[in-house]
């Protein structure tokens, strides 16, 4: 399993082991990760078992994230595409058959339209806090691998305020 830890040209961390793994499983500032170390056999079995279970826990909730991330975005794309059947139907009729689970209702267009306006916008609160603690959790496998973490990861884009004053200070 170390070539999946060590790609090609990679080395193991210089400075040590990282604060969150050494501190927990009270290791010796040895050369490495812990990780490194359990998949290469330095460490006494039981306490690479824990080293190795906690980077695999660790794994799942980034794969989970992301999993949840990708079905809130196909939910997502159902409601704009319900929107725009809404917005694209010249019917007469100011009534729609809407999908409760396995029962339809009949509500009225405008209503129908809020309540996946509505939706929208909570899917999109939804997929931001996702992405923003996917941040977190892909940073602690990071350092439980013993990789460093990811230059450029964390930005932020400019608000419309600062975009209008960086416009007003390179215009003059």
């Amino acid at each position: 399993m170390v070539t999946a830890v060590l790609e090609a040209g990679e080395a193991p961390a210089r400075n040590g082991l990282r604060l969150g793994l050494s501190a927990s499983f009270g290791l010796p500032p040895l050369r490495g990760s812990p990780y490194l170390r359990a998949a290469m056999g330095e460490l006494e079995p039981d306490l690479a078992l824990r080293v190795l279970a906690e980077v695999e826990e660790l794994a799942e909730e980034v794969m989970g994230g992301r999993q949840q991330i990708v079905d809130l975005g196909l939910k997502q794309n159902q409601n704009r595409e319900a929107l725009r059947a809404l917005s694209k139907d010249m019917e007469t009729s100011d009534k729609v058959m809407v999908c409760f689970g396995s029962m339809f209702v009949q509500f009225g267009k405008a209503k129908t339209k809020d309540m996946l306006q509505r939706d929208q916008e909570l899917l999109d609160e939804e997929i931001g806090k996702l992405r923003k603690e996917l941040k977190v959790k892909v940073n602690r496998l990071l350092e439980a691998q013993g990789k460093p973490e990811l230059k450029g990861y964390s930005l932020k884009p400019l608000s419309a305020e600062e975009m209008r004053f960086m416009r007003n200070v390179v215009d003059g």
